[in-house]
């Protein structure tokens, strides 16, 4: 088979490069040994994830909210299957989308172990070999295992076998407090779970914002998750059904099942890269520019196999623009916004800046205001006022450098701090905006106003500095 571009992954940096590729003209087959498209995040990450997610919300608000808003129903309690059904459901509806939009565009699926056997042709397993002029590598990266004693357990598994559950586990530890941990954590808190985390820092989400990492650690510890920080497991044993799990200075814990999640490693090895003459590092991936090109022109590689940001939207960004330039045109991938989503209860989201880095990089030229959804009308009348929303912006023009939220929905509203840091904003610009009233979204306004020492709802700090 002879095409224009070849992408070799399905995911999402390779199933939007070979649909933007299409829609510039170009022949595009894409190479997936998977039965659906859709990489780790469509078939087994970010959608089942966040599938359980919303049940677990609704289980929150049916627990906490119904009442007080009221609305009387029974005690809620799990149906894990019907759970099941609906992850299922919302995964084979993403995925089977994905399909459409290939013969939709006349995208070609090649389904196949592929293989670079040379700098211009893959070899496909059980299909003809696909010979290109460009190629895309998408394929993604795959669980890390730490070489623990008795991590090779059944019991212990990643993020794949953690979603293929059918039962709620009694006892859950998580080895890793990064995003991934967190959100199963807040997951199955929900679900019923003891939920126990051990994580080697001495904090959780390291690298977000620093209020964010203690706000989270105060939400889950009056939830009643255990969190054991600043130790490292030293080994697990397994005890008939359940695991004990040893950490720190001679501490342990039992648990039914064990989640590892302590990062992804690039999935590089046995693609055939070297015959390609693509240089790569087993730990760090395929080495790419800004316009996605590897040590070899005509090829490109995007995503977790190739990129920083282990994040969906940022493959699908790179996945553009790599089909652009394989096409001819001239684009590049800007990293200054990207934003931050953790799924947790409460949800954390952040673009640009933490707070900390801004200082770093501008010294006392940074001023910060942080907003409370205690003072949002609709966060009140959800019910749901833990967090803020935090704006950071350097004083000497005013640029807006970032953006921390903690709270409802902040996954979403996260997009307006993307836009302004995007378009180079001054807090300004976001300050003296129209907000809709009432909606959560006034608290981004709200946080530019704290920041500039004019805040309308919650005590201004500066005139009451003052006025003392």
């Amino acid at each position: 088979m002879d095409v224009d571009i070849a992408v070799l992954g399905g995911g999402p940096g390779g199933y939007t490069a070979a649909i933007r590729a299409a829609q510039l003209g170009a022949r595009v087959a894409c190479i997936e040994k998977e039965p659906d498209l859709g990489g780790t995040c469509l078939r087994v990450g970010c959608i089942p994830t966040k599938a359980w997610v919303q049940t677990a919300h609704f289980l929150h608000q049916a627990h906490d909210s119904f009442g007080k808003l009221g609305v009387n129903v029974s005690e809620p309690q799990l149906d894990f299957g019907k759970a099941n059904e609906w992850k299922a459901g919302v995964v084979k509806q993403m995925t089977g989308g994905v399909a459409s939009l290939f013969k939709a565009n006349g995208v070609e699926w090649v389904k196949g172990q592929g293989t670079f056997s040379g700098a211009n042709t893959i070899k496909v397993e059980g299909a003809e070999d696909v010979n290109f002029k460009s190629a895309i590598v998408a394929t993604g990266s795959f669980p890390l295992r730490p070489p623990i004693p008795g991590l090779e357990s059944d019991l212990c598994v990643d993020s794949t076998g953690l979603l293929a559950q059918t039962e709620v586990p009694r006892r859950l530890v998580i080895l890793g407090g990064g995003i991934i941990g967190c959100e199963f954590a807040s997951i199955f808190n929900r679900f019923g779970s003891e939920v126990t985390i051990i994580e080697m820092l001495d904090t959780l989400i390291p690298q977000e914002d620093a209020d964010a990492a203690k706000e989270l650690s105060k939400q889950f510890g009056r939830r009643g998750i255990a969190l054991q920080l600043g130790k490292q497991c030293t080994g697990v044993e397994q005890q008939g059904n359940q695991l004990r799990v040893s950490f720190g200075d001679g501490e342990s814990v039992e648990c039914d099942l064990m989640l590892v999640s302590v990062g992804r490693g690039p999935l590089v090895e046995g693609i055939g890269l070297e015959a390609a003459g693509v240089e790569f590092d087993r730990r760090k991936g395929i080495a790419a520019d800004d316009h996605r090109r590897t040590s070899v022109p005509h090829i490109y590689a995007v995503g977790d196999c190739a990129g920083y940001w282990q994040l969906a939207h940022t493959a699908f960004r790179e996945g553009e623009v790599a089909a652009e330039n394989a096409c001819g045109h001239e684009a590049i991938v800007d990293n200054r916004a990207v934003p931050r989503p953790i799924y947790t209860d409460p949800e954390i989201a952040g673009v640009g800046l933490t707070e900390a880095q801004a200082r770093e990089q501008y010294g006392n030229d940074v001023a910060v205001g942080t907003f409370p959804w205690a003072a949002n009308a609709r966060a009140v009348m959800q019910n749901e006022t833990v967090g803020w929303v935090k704006s950071i912006h350097e004083t000497r023009y005013g640029e807006l450098l970032g953006m921390v939220m903690v709270g409802p929905h902040v996954t979403d509203l996260i997009e307006a701090g993307t836009v302004a840091i995007d378009a180079e904003s001054t807090v300004e610009t976001v300050a003296d905006g129209m907000a809709a009233h009432p909606t959560l979204s006034e608290a981004i306004k709200e946080a530019g106003l704290v920041a500039l020492g004019r805040a309308i709802h919650i005590p201004n700090r500066k005139r009451a500095a003052a006025q003392a």
